[in-house]
Order: structure tokens, then C-alpha cells, then sequence
């Protein structure tokens, strides 16, 4: 026995609203708003190794963004 398709009897409003949940809005500002304070001060952070390689490598990273290098 085949199922029947569901068809839509009214046809779909023109101006269509979509409504975004809360929780669609925040988190991306929330996370948008942490990387912005990771980028912007990086003179508190220190390294989690003691490797100078990892703490050059981080160095000419932040120069690069920095627009310093």
C-alpha cells in the first residue's frame, strides 16, 4: 500500500517571516565578542609551553594581525 505525499493546500505567503530562536542570535555575538577580546589583548596572555619555538611562532602571529610585522 503506498503512502500518500502531503500536499500544501494554500499556497506559501509571499512575504515569508522567519523567526530566529534567541539562542541563534547570542551565541554568535557571544563568540564573536570572545575572539575579539583574545585578538585585542594579548599582552596578558603567556605562553603554555616553554619551547621558544611555539612563543616565536605566536610572536609573528600577532605581528602579522597586528599589522606590525
Amino acid at each position: 500500500m503506498a503512502a500518500r505525499a502531503h500536499i500544501r493546500s494554500t499556497p506559501p505567503a509571499s512575504g515569508v517571516e522567519m523567526r530566529l530562536p534567541w539562542w541563534a542570535v547570542v551565541l554568535p555575538a557571544i563568540a564573536f565578542a570572545v575572539l575579539l577580546v583574545l585578538i585585542a589583548g594579548p599582552g596578558q596572555a603567556q605562553a603554555a609551553s616553554g619551547d621558544p619555538a611555539v612563543t616565536h611562532l605566536m610572536e609573528r602571529i600577532q605581528q602579522s594581525l597586528s599589522g606590525q610585522g
